[in-house]
């Protein structure tokens, strides 16, 4: 009875290699599906939001400054406007001074004149300028994504 009945105890390069192939085969389409799946979940990012509201024009009396730091902002209030010029240097995005001649940033020494030029140091752009408007509800809001040109100033009723 020996002939062609013996028991396999051992398995074979050949059953080991095909084994590992069908095993490297189940694993890849594993990682396929999984990718697949991955697309329909979105990549949700929760940011803050770049519009925020400052209070009435009337908590900004004419000639005032306000330097918000949480918001990367100053607010001029003047005669003729408001305006908004951030406040986040352009170097290297630390939160510069207010000087008598302008702005200077404490980290690396760049220094903008009154309008957010650059005037010295390793800045290679100037400030920016933010929109101001008037919101739904009457008060005044700023928007950190909308840059308008130098010199934009809103002007209360």
């Amino acid at each position: 009875m020996s002939n062609g009945a013996h028991e396999k105890t051992e398995i074979t390069r050949r059953d080991f290699l095909g084994l590992a192939a069908i095993g490297g085969a189940i694993i890849s389409s594993l990682s396929v599906l999984t990718g697949v799946f991955r697309m329909f979940k979105p990549n949700v990012r929760y940011e803050e939001s770049t519009k925020f509201k400052l209070g009435k024009a009337e908590d900004y009396p004419s000639g005032t400054i306000r330097k918000l730091d949480e918001k990367g902002l100053f607010i001029f209030s003047k005669e003729d406007g408001l305006y908004a010029i951030s406040a986040i240097c352009t170097h290297l995005g630390c939160i510069v001074n207010q000087t008598e001649w302008g702005f200077q940033c404490p980290c690396h020494g760049s220094r903008y004149n009154e309008t957010g030029k650059v005037i010295a140091g390793p800045a290679p752009r100037n400030l920016d300028w933010h929109e101001i408007s008037l919101a739904l509800d009457g008060t005044l809001e700023v928007d950190t994504a909308k840059k308008v040109p130098v010199g934009t100033k809103f002007k209360p009723a």
